[in-house]
Order: C-alpha cells, then sequence, then structure tokens
C-alpha cells in the first residue's frame, strides 16, 4: 500500500525508542527543543522520536503527541507527556528549519491474515508476565483486544528489542516476537523472586 510522505516532520533524536500508544514524560530544556514543541502544541501536530544510539541515527522512529503539559517554567522549560501514535521512516534530513527536522514516510503493515495462535500465545505470555510482576489478574477482556504494540508498551525492554518490533511491518511477526520477550522477562522475574527467597533463608544465593 502506499505510504504518506511528510517534509518539515519535527524529529526529536533521543537515547530512547517509543512504541505506538507508549506514554513518555520528557523535560525539554534546550531553545530548538523547546521552539519545536510549542509550535507542535501551537498546532496540534505530531513531532518523531527517533533513537541516536552510540553508533547511529536508527532510520525508523516514532510520531508522538503531546498528551499534556505536566510543568511550565518560566525559563521556557518544559515536562510534557507524549504518546507514540505511529512509526515513520525517516527519508532525508533537513537542516533549513529552527530544530532538528526531516522528510519522513509514515509506515503502514503488510497485508495478511491474522495468525491467531500467534496473538492467543502473546496474550497469553503477557498475561502470566504482568500477574507476575504485580500479584494482580488482569483483565481478560480488555487484553483480548491488545495489540503487540499496546502490551509492550507498558513493559521495560532493552532498547533493541523495542526498536526490532518498531521495525516489523507485520502484526503477526510483532506478535511473535513479544511472545519471546515477555517469556524471557518472566524467566528472569522468577528467577529475581527466587534468588530473593534463597537469599532471605541463607543469606547466600546459588546460580544455576
Amino acid at each position: 500500500m502506499p505510504q504518506r510522505t511528510e517534509r518539515d516532520f519535527p524529529l526529536f533524536p533521543l537515547g530512547l525508542v517509543t512504541l505506538p500508544t507508549e506514554y513518555v514524560p520528557l523535560h525539554i530544556f534546550e531553545a530548538r527543543y523547546r521552539t519545536m514543541i510549542n509550535e507542535c502544541l501551537e498546532r496540534e501536530r505530531e513531532f518523531g522520536i527517533i533513537w541516536l544510539s552510540e553508533a547511529e541515527l536508527k532510520p525508523v522512529g516514532c510520531a508522538c503527541l503531546i498528551d499534556r503539559v505536566l510543568d511550565q517554567m518560566e525559563d521556557g522549560r518544559l515536562n510534557i507527556l507524549t504518546r507514540g501514535t505511529r512509526p515513520f521512516r525517516l527519508v532525508e534530513r533537513q537542516d533549513d528549519l529552527a530544530y532538528p527536522a526531516g522528510t519522513v514516510e509514515f509506515l503502514g503493515d503488510r497485508t495478511e491474515e491474522a495468525d491467531v495462535e500467534a496473538a492467543l500465545a502473546a496474550r497469553t505470555a503477557y498475561t502470566e508476565l504482568v500477574d507476575g510482576a504485580t500479584d494482580t489478574a488482569p483483565d481478560a477482556v480488555k487484553i483480548a483486544g491488545m495489540t503487540a504494540y499496546e502490551m509492550a508498551a507498558t513493559v521495560d525492554f532493552g532498547l533493541d528489542a523495542k526498536q526490532g518490533l518498531l521495525e516489523l511491518r507485520s502484526e503477526n511477526a510483532r506478535m511473535r516476537l513479544v511472545t519471546r520477550l515477555f517469556r524471557a522477562a518472566l524467566k528472569r522475574l522468577e528467577f529475581s523472586d527466587r534468588a530473593q527467597a534463597r537469599a532471605r533463608s541463607n543469606g547466600k544465593v546459588r546460580f544455576g
């Protein structure tokens, strides 16, 4: 399917990865980003968060909307809460505006038949992880309607894993990936619980 391209799209290179539906608080202090965010507020438009890793600026980022302004200080600094909306690919960087910007291509998913088993596996693993982490059984009806992005947005994964998820153009593939991520997180959680129990019992933690 054809993708929409937009020029002069505001960009915020950061050391983080944002997913669609994820809420991310930001502290805005540099003058150029204050200008960018104020323009986005005035025009009610999106800006893009894109991962600036140690090696490179990643090619795919996530557009965000400003959900609300939390604090606005006298010197112009802002604390805002943003929400991820949709992935984009950076086509070309621009340096002709007062803030970082570029030409971007918004990315959709390829057409495919839903993999029911993959979705069930992902939601089951997510349910087990939420239950294990919070000791509270999550709402099964709510989880049954959640996308891979919506589930992953509530879990603290590593940046590489989140970037990989953001770059996939298949919901089936994302469901399979988050299943592996949820299961790995659940194993770490179980190990942590066992380690704490052993530490309480004899003062030592045994590995393996």
